[in-house]
């Protein structure tokens, strides 16, 4: 896809890593509907490319998304619900498409995340955040419900009680009372947050890559699935695991080094 400077959303590919940035800094990053279809365009080609090991979700600017760009909300008024519900829909067809790819993806986050900047935050698999983040929900400040996949990815990294807390409430989290939440995985100074998200995709580009996505899948496609169904669906990808080079190739160095620990050592 041709990219430009201004685009609402940025896509680079590079050594396996794909980097997903929101690029509306003169809006804390927050959607409208451009930025909508271009989430969906660009879900919709990572997910297909088979070049792709990982991904990077970032965002330029202060924030890293403040939700839906309430200005443009605003004048949508007059087209009534059904124009938010299908720019919604939109929304959510990229976060299927992202969440259920065998591509592990981690989120960047510095400064405010807000609304749904929280389930955009969310589709990430692991996520890093400078010490300066800011996590809130404020919905029903302008009389809104959840969107973004926030009313089921919420509550799955941190629970019922503490997902209601948060978007009945005013509360707010700072960086370490998410990170104590399982809100985020990570806290790290401002200045390394760049490089921390990228060690974290390195690791798994290098590492067993297909693995790594497979079992991203596995969880993440766990939800509401039938048991049953989960259990076939793990039995088949183990399968097609073992028989792969890659797994070999580690099964047998692995086999190697216990082999070599357990050899008696000789005396003199």
């Amino acid at each position: 896809m041709t990219q430009h400077d201004n685009d609402p959303i940025r896509l680079e590919v590079a050594g396996g890593i794909a980097r997903i940035t929101l690029n509306r800094p003169e809006r804390l990053g927050a959607i409208n509907r451009a930025a909508a279809l271009a989430w969906r365009e660009i879900a919709g080609e990572v997910a297909g490319r088979g070049d792709v090991q990982a991904v990077i979700l970032d965002s330029i600017g202060p924030a890293f998304c403040a939700g839906g760009d309430v200005l443009e909300f605003a004048t949508l008024a007059r087209e009534g619900g059904t124009t938010i519900a299908e720019l919604a829909d939109v929304i959510h067809d990229g976060h299927r498409l992202l969440t259920s790819a065998p591509i592990p993806i981690v989120t960047a986050v510095q400064g405010a995340v807000a609304g749904g900047g929280l389930g955009f935050m969310l589709v990430g698999d692991y996520v890093v955040a400078s010490e300066k983040a800011r996590f809130v929900s404020r919905y029903a400040d302008i009389g809104l419900t959840p969107d973004c996949g926030v009313s089921t990815l919420l509550p799955e990294a941190i629970g019922m009680r503490r997902a209601l807390e948060m978007v009945l409430t005013d509360r707010s989290l700072d960086a370490e009372t998410a990170r104590d939440w399982g809100l985020i995985n990570e806290v790290v100074p401002a200045e390394d947050l760049a490089s921390r998200a990228e060690a974290v995709a390195a690791h798994w580009v290098s590492g067993a890559s297909l693995a790594f996505g497979q079992a991203k899948r596995l969880l993440r496609t766990s939800v509401g699935r039938d048991f049953q169904a989960g259990l076939d669906d793990e039995a088949t990808t183990i399968g097609e695991a073992f028989a792969r080079t890659e797994s070999a190739e580690r099964i047998a160095a692995f086999a190697a080094r216990s082999h070599a620990k357990a050899a008696p050592k000789e005396t003199a």
